[in-house]
């Protein structure tokens, strides 16, 4: 995959779960890694593995929910002289409680971390992006295909994706996106979810400890992207619940109404 060869990618999110395995998947490919999130010691673990790879490899600690650590990062990258070929936006949370039992601030807060801190990234590199045709990655969620039991605001937030990175990839030829839709993968998501309260419920789900290996995950992932694909379901047996939502949706919501939610 020649397409990734000395090419700069960002990476959100980039010290744990699919971010850390896809700064693996890129690294091994050939290209320079810029590493952010909120914890300096996984970024710097992550970004000493790349180094081992062969490439360049920086990291910068961001916090997506708030517009000023962006633009933090947006003047780093250009003090620096970085000029960025691909974005991973990576950096989520998700949810773990019933709709009505979840108060406000945690649906605007999975908002703004999973949604509004993605976009305005994009839109504060929009003269980079355009000019140099920057490919987007963004990793959803089966959840932002369709709804799913006590993770509203998740759901709401993933589907905000779908009409996002759609839309800017009709209005900007020279701008890809592919949109990542795993379904569950051996991660931390949701011992990091929050409750009704916004307090992480510390609760690794049984579906999850036994989810789609991440690492295989970010090798199918890292393959749609050097295709060109605009969307890509990854995981194991239960994203058959995709295409039963789009072909047979009463036998969907049949199946999700009974399934488990954990």
């Amino acid at each position: 995959m020649l397409k990734f060869k000395d090419k700069t990618v960002l990476i959100t999110g980039g010290g744990s779960g699919i971010g850390e395995a896809m700064a693996y998947q890129y690294a091994k490919k050939g290209a320079n890694v810029i590493l952010t999130g909120r914890r300096i010691q996984t970024l710097e673990r992550v970004k000493s593995k790349c180094e081992e790879l062969g490439v360049k490899a920086w990291c910068k600690t961001v916090d997506v929910e708030h517009s000023e650590s962006i633009d933090e990062l947006v003047e780093w990258i250009h003090s620096e002289g970085h000029l960025i070929d691909f974005l991973l936006l990576n950096a989520g949370i998700s949810q773990r409680a019933l709709t009505l039992e979840t108060d406000i601030s945690v649906d605007r807060r999975l908002m703004e971390v999973n949604y509004f801190g993605g976009i305005y990234l994009v839109k504060a590199l929009k003269d980079m992006f355009i000019e140099r045709g920057v490919h987007i990655a963004v990793v959803s969620s089966v959840s932002g295909v369709f709804g799913f039991p006590v993770r509203s605001a998740y759901c709401a937030s993933k589907h905000a994706i779908h009409g996002f990175y759609e839309t800017i990839a009709l209005e900007y030829p020279q701008i890809k996106t592919t949109i990542i839709i795993p379904g569950r993968i051996h991660t931390e998501v949701s011992k990091n979810a929050l409750d009704g309260n916004g307090k992480a419920t510390g609760v690794m789900d049984p579906g999850q400890a036994n989810g789609y290996d991440v690492n295989k995950c970010a090798k199918v992932a890292i393959r749609a992207i050097a295709r060109g694909k605009h969307q890509k379901v990854i995981g194991g047996f239960d994203t058959i619940m995709v295409p039963f939502y789009k072909y047979v949706p009463w036998l969907f919501r049949l199946i999700a109404r009974n399934v488990s939610a954990r």
